[in-house]
């Protein structure tokens, strides 16, 4: 409640300044504007951020750190025999106390100190958004008064507001650079750590993947294997029937729309094509399992051919259909960037309209379409749900769109689905599955950037 309540206050002080500076940059001068070196709304912008960043930015840190420093002073007051244990007793005493104060039972009677020791959380807490409050509504109305009090004709408010906002998309901008390093870091972390239990080459070039980890040296198949070719080569194997129904049907559908279709008509099929892109993958799923997968079988065993319940052919059938928007609409817009000019120089000469196509528009608009099918393609082998439903969990070795396979992302999940332990290989070896995918997708960004950069160059 409080908290909301200090949303509201800043809302209305930050208005609030925006209005009171520039009537006060107005009146500095008399009304007469031309005087001023920045323009009004300039100055109201400046008080504005001065009246609604400091508070901000201490909600930010307030709301990041609350929780630990509540803890730490309720630690504080509990008897020595309940603190001095090791980091684990310690980390469940804390879920305790947590459970308790939000008022989740705990399976065991907690002891009276405990319960105190939530309530006097909950008490804490409360005060901290009551003090929260209090601040932040003081300090955004110390600014808000500080800085219209420095408002003068000769100030450069554009210039410090515009330095403002450049910081903060430089801030903007840090923070999704480091969100990229902390998630390969991440990953790359973990994958070490199994990568000295396995050994790469036997990861890369292994031809058998059974991660399952007996508790005991004495079971069966207490030594896992590792070997990822079978994933890999299912992820192929989708990927390549996916891209054979999305490319040729999206680009012909993009071809059709931008250069058959009136605008009229182009209007309506272009929205309805991509509404297969807004379709979860779960409802793809559904689709592919029990749809198209039974459909594959008996037509396959109608022609004498041994199809597999879970088949890659449907699995990739059904993600071909999923990703042919990402492969038209993008085709689409490159293909109508390419200058009328070019057409019109093409039939001047004597060309028809699908020599045109063929060797004027298509050559001109092939960065953007490789672009569009590399996009595809890293949706393809992204993809997890529709493989986990209609292609398997099976790691067979095969070729056969006819059998069931199964991909990298789909074990990824299986292997971190539940309580898992990360000190198992079983476990670690998604990490490994992980950054093998990563350098995939890099690679294709790469190579789909070099051939776009090559022929930009031919066409520009």
């Amino acid at each position: 409640m409080q908290l909301t309540v200090l949303i509201i206050v800043l809302a209305l002080l930050t208005i609030a300044g925006f209005q009171l500076g520039r009537s006060r940059a107005a009146a500095t001068v008399g009304g007469r504007l031309v005087e001023l070196h920045s323009v009004p709304s300039y100055h109201g912008l400046y008080v504005a951020l001065w009246a609604g960043v400091p508070a901000v930015l201490l909600l930010a840190f307030w709301t990041a750190s609350e929780s630990w420093v509540v803890m730490q002073l309720v630690l504080a007051g509990l008897p020595d025999q309940f603190t001095a244990v090791d980091p684990q007793a310690l980390s469940l005493l804390q879920a305790d106390i947590l459970n308790l104060a939000h008022g989740i039972n705990a399976s065991r009677e907690p002891a009276p100190e405990v319960l105190a020791a939530a309530e006097r959380y909950n008490r804490l807490h409360a005060l901290g958004d009551w003090a929260l409050l209090v601040v932040g509504s003081c300090l955004a109305l110390a600014g808000l008064t500080w800085a219209r009090g420095r408002l003068s004709p000769d100030m450069r408010a554009r210039n410090r507001v515009e330095r403002a906002i450049n910081v903060a998309l430089i801030i903007c901008s840090l923070v999704a650079i480091l969100t990229t390093v902390g998630i390969v870091l991440s990953l790359l972390f973990e994958a070490i750590r199994f990568f000295t239990v396995i050994s790469p080459v036997e990861f890369l070039f292994g031809l058998h993947w059974s991660p399952q980890m007996a508790m005991r040296a004495d079971q069966v198949g207490s030594s896992g294997a590792f070997g990822a070719i079978p994933l890999f080569t299912g992820t192929l194997l989708i990927t390549v029937v996916a891209m054979a129904v999305a490319v040729p049907v999206g680009l012909m559908s993009a071809i059709y729309m931008s250069e058959y279709a009136n605008p009229h008509l182009r209007t309506w099929l272009k929205p309805i094509l991509e509404i297969l892109a807004g379709i979860p993958t779960v409802v793809y799923g559904f689709f592919a399992a029990l749809t198209m997968a039974p459909f594959v079988r008996d037509v396959g065993q109608s022609l004498g051919f041994a199809v597999s319940s879970e088949s890659a052919l449907a699995a990739g059938f059904v993600m071909g259909v999923m990703i042919i928007p990402f492969v038209s609409s993008l085709s689409d817009d490159v293909i109508n960037a390419v200058p009328q000019a070019l057409r019109d120089g093409s039939y001047g000469l004597g060309a028809t309209k699908s020599e045109t196509i063929r060797h004027v528009v298509l050559p001109a608009a092939l960065p953007g379409i490789v672009a569009a099918i590399m996009l595809a393609v890293s949706r393809a082998i992204g993809e997890t749900m529709i493989v986990v439903m209609a292609a398997g969990l099976a790691a067979n070795l095969t070729a056969n769109p006819l059998d069931a396979v199964t991909t990298v992302t789909a074990q990824i999940a299986s292997l971190l689905v539940g309580d898992q332990e990360f000190d198992s290989p079983k476990t670690l070896s998604a990490f490994g599955l992980g950054l093998v995918l990563f350098l995939v997708t890099l690679t294709l960004n790469v190579v789909a950037l070099r051939v776009v950069q090559k022929y930009r160059e031919k066409y520009d």
